[in-house]
């Protein structure tokens, strides 16, 4: 692994069957497009293959072949119906492991604790391991057991939008009758009180954001305020997010309302745990009692004095040129 570069070298290998038996996505709305751009933010995704008995999910295989998966049969062994995709899955990614050096990522798209094995032997040989699964039929000892975990989410259908956006609209002309029922019977009385007001503020702002709700977690603070403490310097935000998902390998800033890590950072500036400074073009993170930021400000104030000292020194003395011509 000498001379690797900072891009990653991603191999993917899929249990197709696990994802879709009993998760709540079926073979059919399998949609593996938002997955995959996670991955190809991190490097190149170099190796992908995908193990199933495909005569029963004959509908998924085209989609697949578009994103350039290779698609390896495993018949049924046994009279119940198993197959050995899993085992075949685990000889193969071992055998990539130790024959390519250059792959360092290891990606398995299963929620089954049976791959904790593999991701612990993984780990031992240097490769990260990036679990991909639903997140209501995975295993919490194969999340502990990746480095880093994505959940897979159903494909919303578009008559699925459609309907939820009618609801919301529903919702919406319902809480105006409302509120204009209010006012018609309580006309006389529309200095009702300032408590009033700013409950029904604060209602219309709850309801405009309700699946929308922010709320940091203690991971999040625990780690910033360690990190924090032993810092002798500014703290890179990307060195704070990868502790995070050392720790709890699914954490996702997304899951708690938080659109982008850096609007995470920002909430708990607001909390007063950190303080946020500009060094170049390069954001970085400092303790909230931490005078680097101010020292810098404060620095720069002197030396704006400094000059508009030395402009009054020059404005105060004469030209010598011009008192000889006097």
């Amino acid at each position: 692994m000498n001379g690797r570069t900072e891009e990653h070298r991603i191999a993917l290998f899929i249990d197709f069957e696990n994802l879709v038996t009993n998760t709540g996505i079926s073979s059919a709305n399998f949609d593996l497009q938002p997955s995959l751009d996670r991955l190809l933010e991190k490097g190149k995704v170099v190796f992908r293959r995908a193990y199933c008995d495909w005569s029963r999910f004959a509908e998924a295989k085209i989609r697949l072949h578009d994103f350039g998966v290779e698609l390896i049969d495993v018949p049924p062994s046994t009279r119940a119906g198993k197959n050995g995709a899993d085992m075949r899955l685990v000889i193969d990614a071992l055998e990539l492991c130790y024959a390519r050096e250059s792959i360092d990522t290891f990606v398995i798209g299963s929620g089954d604790s049976d791959f904790c094995p593999l991701a612990y032997k993984l780990r031992e040989n240097g490769r990260t391991v990036i679990g991909l699964a639903v997140k209501e039929s995975t295993s919490p000892l194969f999340v502990k057991a990746c480095d880093e975990f994505i959940y897979l989410r159903p494909r919303q259908s578009r008559s699925d939008k459609d309907k939820g956006d009618k609801e919301k609209g529903r919702h919406s002309v319902a809480a105006d009758d409302a509120g204009h029922g209010k006012r018609g019977h309580h006309g006389h009385k529309a200095s009702g009180g300032k408590g009033a007001k700013s409950e029904a503020a604060h209602a219309a702002h709850a309801g405009g954001k309700g699946h929308a709700k922010t709320e940091v977690p203690e991971m999040a603070r625990e780690v910033v305020q360690s990190m924090l403490a032993r810092a002798t310097g500014p703290v890179n935000p990307s060195l704070i997010k990868e502790a995070i998902v050392r720790k709890e390998p699914d954490f996702d800033e997304r899951e708690h309302g938080f659109s982008t890590f850096a609007r995470l950072l920002a909430a708990l500036e607001q909390e007063g745990l950190l303080r946020r400074i500009q060094q170049g073009r390069q954001w970085y993170v400092v303790a909230a009692d931490s005078d680097l930021g101010a020292h810098g400000e404060t620095k720069g104030k002197k030396r704006h004095a400094h000059a508009e000292e030395e402009d009054e020194e020059l404005e105060s003395y004469p030209d010598p040129d011009e008192d000889e011509g006097l």
